[in-house]
């Protein structure tokens, strides 16, 4: 019950959080919000509580492997919005995400060369980004009203959907599941609907520079939970998250500066 009400709770708010403050600072710190592991990291958590720390250690060593999928997730869908529409774009995205998935379901990598192997994989995601400057949206006027509560509605239930299936599917392909940029594909998503792909491009590359502390928090949690125990490798994979998240933000504000 505390699993489901968290869900039911947590992931509208974040999405709805994101969402706004997209229209007050802009794409790329949206995108960069829904890089913390506000969905991943409660996953662990309870998985860890109901399945011991072997379980929960092996689903965050897959999520911090997913973070490569991700990055996959937004190289193609910033490529291609440019050209196609959302609809399109988004199908052949998860298609990449899946396909990365399919690769590192079969990698068997030391946490710590795996974590090497993802910086190097986000910082070149982040170089081979299209450019997003010029970002004028294409269409103007204010969001319809049904905007934000229907990112929040598909969310949830997309969530729902994932967290219900994962003790079924085992822990490594839970885990590279877990990071699935369900929030960054939303809010890309209407982003290029309602103004175009520049806006849906900054979004993703906040999402990216959000990365490096997601990585950071899953590296250590899958190197101390088995060690220090639950409560103590959250607390301390949350700090060392929360400062690389405010270092990004700061390389976020000067670059949009």
């Amino acid at each position: 019950m505390d699993s489901l009400a968290l869900k039911l709770i947590l992931t509208p708010v974040l999405i709805g959080t994101a969402s706004l403050a997209g229209r007050r600072w802009g794409p790329a710190v949206s995108g960069w919000l829904v890089a913390l592991p506000l969905t991943s990291a409660p996953i662990v958590f309870f998985l860890a509580r109901t399945h011991g720390l072997a379980f929960a250690t092996a689903v965050a060593i897959g999520t911090l492997a997913g973070a490569i999928s991700q990055a996959a997730f937004c190289l193609i869908y910033s490529w291609l919005a440019e050209h196609w529409g959302w609809p399109r774009t988004i199908v052949a995205s998860c298609f990449g995400f899946a396909a990365a998935t399919a690769v590192l379901q079969q990698l068997m990598l030391p946490v710590g060369l795996l974590f090497l192997l993802v910086i190097f994989a986000l910082a070149l995601a982040l170089r081979l980004m299209p450019s997003d400057a010029d970002a004028t949206p294409t269409r103007v006027g204010p969001p319809p009203q049904w905007d934000i509560p229907t990112r929040m509605v598909v969310a949830t239930a997309f969530v729902l959907l994932l967290t219900g299936s994962a003790p079924a599917i085992g822990p490594q392909l839970t885990g590279l599941l877990a990071p699935f940029p369900l929030y960054g594909a939303i809010l890309a998503v209407f982003a290029q609907h309602l103004h175009g792909p520049r806006p849906a491009v900054r979004v993703l590359r906040g999402l990216l520079l959000g990365l490096f502390a997601f990585a950071s928090f899953f590296l250590v949690l899958a190197t101390l939970l088995d060690r220090v125990g639950i409560i103590l490798a959250f607390c301390m994979a949350s700090t060392v998250a929360l400062v690389l998240q405010a270092g990004t933000l700061w390389m976020l504000r000067q670059r949009s500066g």
